[in-house]
C-alpha cells in the first residue's frame, strides 16, 4: 500500500475566488433539487449533492465514480453560473465530477476513505467552500481543516475523514475531482508536494483504515475494486 504522508495530505491552493460571486451562482442552483447521499452509510441526509458535471450530465446521478472520464459532462445547473464555470477554468486539467456538497446544522459525515481520490492514483479532490461557519469540523487523519470561504483545497481523502456541521448555517462546498497533468504537478511543486512519498511501501495499516477502504470498494461494485478487495483482505 502506498504511504500517504502527513505533509502530502492537505494543503491550500494558491487561488482565491470571490465569496460573494459564489454565492451569486449558489443562489441559482437552490432553484434545482439536491440529491440524497448515494452512500448512505456515510450520510443518510437529504438535500446533500447537486451535480454540476456528472456522468452523461445528468442531474440525478450524485456518485463520483471512476473510470468513467470519458462520461462526464457539465449539468444544466453549471450551464447556469457563469461565476463556478469561470473559477473551474482555472484549472488547467480535465475535470471528472464536479457537485455541490451541502451540510446543514447539526449534521454529520461518519468518518470514511474515497479510495483512489489521492494524487498519487493521478486525481485530486478540490474544496471550494462557498458559505460556512466556524464550528464546522473537516477532520483528515485525525487534523482539523478548517477551510474560509472562496479559498481552494487539496485534500487526500484516501485517508480517512469525517465532517461535522455543529453551527447553525449550512456549509457548502463546491467540490470537484481533477485529473493531474504536467500543469497540476508544477502547481504541486511549487507549494512543497513530496513527490518521492509517493512511492515509499508502507508496511502495515490500521484494521480500521482497511475495513473502512474495504467497504467503500464494495459500494463501487467493479472489476478493479474486486481485485483490491482480496489483496485488502490478506492484510487483515
Amino acid at each position: 500500500m502506498k504511504n500517504y504522508a502527513l505533509e502530502n495530505a492537505a494543503f491550500k491552493l494558491p487561488f482565491q475566488f470571490d465569496p460573494i460571486k459564489l454565492k451569486q451562482d449558489l443562489d441559482i442552483c437552490f432553484n434545482y433539487n439536491f440529491l440524497q447521499n448515494y452512500i448512505s452509510d456515510n450520510y443518510n441526509g437529504k438535500n446533500y449533492i447537486l451535480p454540476l458535471r456528472s456522468i452523461d450530465g445528468k442531474l440525478n446521478s450524485s456518485a463520483a465514480l471512476p473510470d468513467q472520464q470519458d462520461r462526464y459532462k457539465d449539468t444544466i445547473v453549471m450551464e447556469k453560473c457563469h461565476y463556478f464555470r469561470e473559477s473551474i477554468s482555472l484549472f488547467l486539467c480535465n475535470k471528472e465530477a464536479i457537485r455541490l456538497m451541502n451540510l446543514p446544522p447539526e449534521a454529520k459525515v461518519n468518518t470514511h476513505v474515497d479510495d483512489f481520490c489521492g494524487y498519487e492514483d493521478g486525481l485530486f479532490r478540490v474544496h471550494i467552500p462557498i458559505t460556512t461557519n466556524d464550528d464546522v469540523y473537516f477532520i483528515l487523519d485525525d487534523k482539523r481543516i478548517v477551510m474560509e470561504p472562496g479559498q481552494v483545497w487539496y485534500t487526500n481523502v484516501n485517508l480517512p475523514h469525517s465532517v461535522a456541521n455543529k453551527g447553525k448555517t449550512n456549509r457548502i462546498h463546491l467540490v470537484m475531482d481533477c485529473i493531474r497533468n504536467e500543469w497540476s504537478d508544477e502547481l504541486f511543486k511549487a507549494l512543497g508536494y513530496n513527490f518521492n512519498l509517493e512511492y515509499e511501501v508502507q508496511e502495515t495499516l490500521s484494521t480500521e483504515t482497511i475495513q473502512l477502504m474495504i467497504k467503500e470498494l464494495e459500494l463501487q461494485n467493479t472489476d478493479t475494486a474486486k481485485q483490491l478487495i482480496i489483496q485488502l483482505k490478506e492484510q487483515l
